[in-house]
This record gives structure tokens, sequence and C-alpha cells, in this order.
């Protein structure tokens, strides 16, 4: 196992995920193992649509984004991200060194640049930095309609009516409270509620979302859990 430097040793206490948003599979590959050298957890995307999509439904630590992907572009995804008020840190990775090209990316919403080639030091040492940014100030509370669900006592009501949740069926819930109004599909609850090594052909969620229908309130009551066929489910915005 490859010696871990103090920061990442402490980083494995509250774990560290990171995406690699990469299409060169070697770059991809080396920046992976250096990465998973210091102790952080890595998961690699090498197509810009599909790191939109993983990003804005998984929760990372801090995005490694190059700019000239297949499918979208970095700044592209970095202004996506920001429009739904993800405050996730970036760091673009590019070949471009045109002053213009950087100031124009960290104004779409990166947090720092470093133009490729780089050193790997220098690339540890800009993640170490910017994690030690104190995270910005998240209200505890999520609200939608009747809907609260208070992420620090993790409690939820309608109204001033308490609601008895599980785990997982919190973890649901806050999920789709955070997208109001857009489809989630079985993939996108279960890699953000469940672990890898859940079974994708189960019908766990299937139950858990019945269950919160239940708790949510009767039928006719707004917002509640619909089903989307043929993609997945959506909470009423």
């Amino acid at each position: 196992m490859a010696d871990c430097s103090v920061w990442s040793i402490l980083s494995m206490t509250f774990p560290m995920r990171i995406l690699v948003v990469e299409d060169n599979t070697e770059t991809a590959t080396a920046l992976k193992q250096k990465l998973e050298a210091e102790c952080y957890a890595v998961d690699v995307e090498g197509n810009g649509e599909k790191a939109s999509y993983r990003a804005r439904t998984n929760a990372y630590d801090l995005i490694l984004l190059d700019n000239m992907l297949p499918g979208r572009r970095g700044d592209e995804i970095c202004r996506e991200l920001r429009e739904y008020k993800m405050p996730v840190p970036i760091l673009i990775l590019s070949a471009q060194t045109e002053i213009t090209q950087k100031i124009a990316l960290l104004n779409c919403g990166a947090d720092d640049y470093l133009t490729k080639p780089f050193s790997y030091n220098e690339l540890i040492a800009r993640i170490t930095a910017l994690l030690r940014r104190p995270p910005q100030i998240e209200t505890p509370d999520l609200t939608l309609g009747p809907l609260t669900l208070d992420r620090k006592t993790f409690s939820a009501r309608r109204g001033s009516r308490p609601i008895r949740l599980t785990p997982k069926e919190f973890a649901i819930l806050e999920l789709f409270m955070k997208y109001p109004g857009k489809v989630l599909t079985r993939g996108a609850i279960l890699e953000h509620v469940w672990n890898d090594s859940a079974d994708p052909f189960s019908n766990s969620i299937e139950t858990h979302i019945t269950n919160l229908r239940k708790k949510l309130g009767t039928r006719g009551m707004r917002p509640q859990i619909k089903t989307v066929p043929g993609h997945g489910y959506m909470l009423e915005s």
C-alpha cells in the first residue's frame, strides 16, 4: 500500500472523493494512480455529458476537469454546475496557455487552473489548497411547499406534522428535494443512496419510494413523487 501524506491520512477519517474528467486514457489512468496513492477516492469519466450528470448526482469534494472533451466542454460543465448552485471546487486542466482563456474559465465558475503538461507535485499541492478552504455555508433546511427537510437533525415534516424516515428514505427525499421537478433515473438514485455493491436489479428503490409516498401524505396532496414511465421518478416542483 502506498504511503499517504499527513493531509491524506486526515482525509481518510472524512473520505475525500474526486471526479477526474479526462478523455485521454493514459492521462486519466496516471491521474487516478497518483491521487489514489494520496489516499483519495477517485472516479474517472471521459465524456463531458456523462461527467456533468455524475457531478450533479454525486457528492464530490473536488473535480479535476479537462476543458476539451467529447460531449460537452469543460467551461459548459462549470457553468451548469454553478447554475445548479453546486459549490464543489473545480480545478481546470488544459493545454491552453492564453491568459484570456484562463480568465474566461475562471469567470465561468472554475476555482483554479493548471496548464498541461504539469507537475504532479504542483497538482497535489493545488488540490490540497482547494480542499483546505472552508466549505460554503449551506442552510441545513430544504423546503418545498409544505415539506421541510432538516439535514442537521435528519428530520422531516409536512407543515407541523413530523414524518419519520429511515436513513435511506431520508437520503432519497433529500436527493428529490435538491432537484424538484427534475426526473431522476434509478441509476442516479442508486449511486446517491446505495454503495457500488448494490444490486441494480433489486426492487429496493421501488420499495423505498412506495414507503416514502405513503409517509408524505395521502393521494392528491402535493408535492408527491411521480413515476415517469421509462425514465425514473420526479418530485413535483
